[in-house]
């Protein structure tokens, strides 16, 4: 035979179990994996109680215990060969239709993968049978055979995996340490606890109990005091409940208020058809549903819920069944970001209250002050609260007839401006009334049980943001043309891209033209800005520009370039505000969705119940 001719390979079937350790390491690439895929067999049976105990991370020992339909002798056979399943039925064509998938698992490929890397025994007894167990290592299997079941039900399954990956020893180098490994089986655990509130589960690690949820009722309580045992009880306090329906997708589930977020996503969570997944596209609508509200650097907390026909989603992406691709994307993203915005806009004014306990927190007796040195008060010239409806013209052209803010002089003048009693009850308002200004920055109002602090400001800027988007759904924000019109100087190119939006930023109410080399000028502002600080708010502009890319219309950063313009028009910090000036802000924040944080995720106010202030005080 010539040495250029190379001899023809011949092809070989591998053996069963080896077979079963390469869809080991697709399927079974750590212990959580296994509890998942055995905690979701145990949902499939139909179980109400899942016990899962764990050793060494998992890695020593896993035991999975159930009350579902159970198996029987035969049954534990036939499961631990490869590709054999319960859940997949054939058509009367004899094809078996992986799109139309209504369990958790399909496959058949998690258990006959587990026993192949381990020593696993599996004990179960079903209606009407005899227990039964089978003990299966490294391909060998030794079963069935009589065994006594000792699970809580009559009917369920035991699963003990000893010596996880003792077959592949080169695995156990890309383990992590215990605290890791205990740490994902208990995300894996909760995330399908989350899905499954009328199911009981328990984990124990080493036996010491890491967690135990009972069973909630069926409905929106039921699932919300699931989500809140897991996710906290700052969520189940302040979460918005979501419920909405598009060309037959449903979504549901919980969000967090904006003022109750993160530094990272780790509270959000996805469930599609009950199924744990994590996938970019859905986390991404948060984020962009969120926007409006937050800062980039923080992120909202949620529980979202979609269902949907099996058909219009494949879950056989990913070995671990943790992504799936939807038929018809757009739809699912239209549906949760409107579905999100319009429950976060029902919540209005509300903050979270967690902002009240981050408040009390920091709260520290002090030493003790002379009488009457806590605080200083000065009649106010407002008189009294003669209130009339809401409307723009409350805070429009800024509304305040003190000016621009003037130099504070602390030498001769309180911090404190307390006004007179007002007439009107509390108990009508959420906000309360207003009481006094401290710092002429903060107003504080009292309410039928408690009292609100406000960020001015902050308040302010959301009023006066939320009125801008309004006004551009209706056709573009009115503008005020300046007696004298401010003139810009900027370096050549900020000036050039600054001017190449001229257009864009005149439907948004800012009219601007050159004016000779480097310098711009501005015409007009927004009308419901009054006096404003035009200069600044060009160059800041200017610098967002520059990061922008050169073909992206404003209308794609729009809440960026609003949220800035309405930061620089709104009533700034240093501003004395008179009763009526201080009550219209109060009445025209209860009318404005979410006004309850400004447009970079703060709150605009803190309210304390009288209850918490008498804490402060020792008085409870």
């Amino acid at each position: 035979m010539p040495d250029s001719v190379r001899p023809k390979p011949q092809i070989r079937k591998l053996p069963a179990d080896v077979v079963n350790r390469i869809a080991a390491g697709e399927v079974v690439e750590r212990p959580a994996a296994a509890v998942k895929e055995l905690v979701e067999n145990a949902l499939d049976a139909g179980a109400t109680r899942v016990s899962v105990a764990i050793e060494e991370g998992g890695l020593k020992r896993i035991t999975i215990e159930d009350d579902g339909c159970g198996m029987s002798a035969e049954d534990l056979l036939v499961a631990l060969e490869r590709h054999a399943t319960s859940k997949l039925a054939a058509g009367d064509d004899g094809r078996v239709d992986l799109l139309n998938i209504h369990t958790m698992g399909f496959r058949g490929e998690a258990l006959p993968s587990i026993a192949s890397v381990s020593r696993m025994t599996l004990t179960s007894r079903a209606d009407g049978e005899d227990a039964a167990d089978v003990f299966v290592e490294s391909g060998r299997i030794e079963g069935p055979r009589p065994a006594a079941f000792t699970g809580r039900g009559e009917t369920g399954t035991r699963i003990e995996v000893r010596d996880l990956f003792h077959a592949t020893p080169a695995r156990l180098k890309f383990m992590k340490g215990e605290r890791s490994e205990t740490m994902a089986v208990t995300d894996a655990v909760k995330r399908l606890a989350m899905a499954n509130p009328r199911v009981a589960f328990s984990l124990e690690s080493n036996g010491r109990s890491l967690f135990r949820y009972a069973a909630e009722a069926e409905g929106e309580t039921g699932q919300l005091g699931r989500l809140g045992a897991i996710m906290g009880r700052d969520f189940r306090e302040n979460a918005i409940a979501i419920d909405a329906e598009r060309e037959g997708v449903r979504l549901t589930g919980f969000a967090g208020l904006p003022t109750l977020n993160r530094g990272n996503a780790q509270m959000q969570f996805m469930f599609v058809n009950g199924r744990p997944v994590k996938d970019r596209m859905l986390n991404g609508v948060i984020r962009a549903a969120y926007q409006d509200f937050l800062a980039r650097d923080r992120h909202p907390m949620a529980a979202l819920f979609v269902e949907l026909d099996p058909e219009y989603v494949d879950v056989n992406v990913h070995p671990a069944k943790t992504e799936v691709r939807f038929r018809e994307p757009g739809n699912i993203r239209g549906l949760m970001i409107g579905a999100l915005r319009h429950s976060l806009a029902a919540a209005g004014h509300r903050a979270s209250t967690t902002v009240a306990g981050f408040a009390l927190g920091k709260a520290r007796p002090e030493e003790a002050m002379p009488t009457g040195a806590l605080f200083a008060s000065r009649p106010s010239t407002g008189g009294g609260y003669a209130y009339q409806a809401p409307r723009p013209e409350a805070y429009d052209r800024s509304g305040f007839q003190d000016g621009p803010p003037q130099p504070f002089d602390y030498s001769d003048a309180p911090t404190a401006r307390v006004e007179t009693a007002p007439d009107m009850p509390q108990q009508e308002f959420p906000l309360g009334v207003a009481r006094a200004q401290l710092h002429e920055t903060y107003i504080v109002a009292q309410t039928a049980d408690g009292i609100v602090i406000v960020d001015q400001h902050a308040a302010h800027e959301r009023l006066v943001y939320e009125d801008m988007k309004r006004q551009m759904a209706a056709g573009g924000v009115k503008r005020q043309a300046l007696l004298i019109p401010d003139v810009v100087e900027l370096t050549e190119d900020e000036a050039a891209r600054v001017l190449e939006r001229a257009d864009e930023l005149a439907e948004l109410g800012l009219e601007i033209e050159p004016f000779g080399a480097g310098a711009v000028c501005v015409r007009a502002t927004p009308a419901l800005f009054g006096e404003m600080d035009a200069i600044g708010l060009i160059r800041d502009l200017a610098d967002d520009f520059a990061e922008y890319e050169s073909g992206l219309a404003l209308t794609e950063r729009f809440e960026e370039v609003m949220g800035n313009m309405a930061c620089r028009g709104s009533v700034r910090a240093g501003r004395r505000l008179n009763g009526d000036e201080m009550n219209a802000l109060l009445r025209q924040m209860e009318a404005t969705p979410h006004s309850g944080q400004c447009n970079h995720g703060r709150p605009t106010y803190v309210e304390l119940k009288l209850a918490d202030v008498e804490r402060l005080f020792g008085r409870r």
